[in-house]
């Protein structure tokens, strides 16, 4: 499972549901106060669920991705 690092604004998704993602690809960006920070695969695995789209508001610790 993929959490939110911090509050922010979700600017584009790169994982769909089923995708199979290899460890340091790229899974969405956030926006915070003007500055945009990228979330990464931290293992291999197959998207399992995505919880936002471009465009969603998260806060820290809410669910994004989660992987089979």
């Amino acid at each position: 499972q993929v959490g939110a690092p911090m509050p922010g604004m979700v600017v584009n998704v790169a994982v769909r549901v089923g995708d199979q993602v290899a460890k340091g690809a790229k899974l969405l960006s956030l926006e915070a106060m003007k500055m945009e920070t990228t979330l990464y695969a931290e293992r291999d695995g197959k998207g399992a669920e995505v919880t936002v789209q471009a465009g969603s508001h998260v806060e820290t610790g809410d669910l994004v991705v989660r992987f089979e």
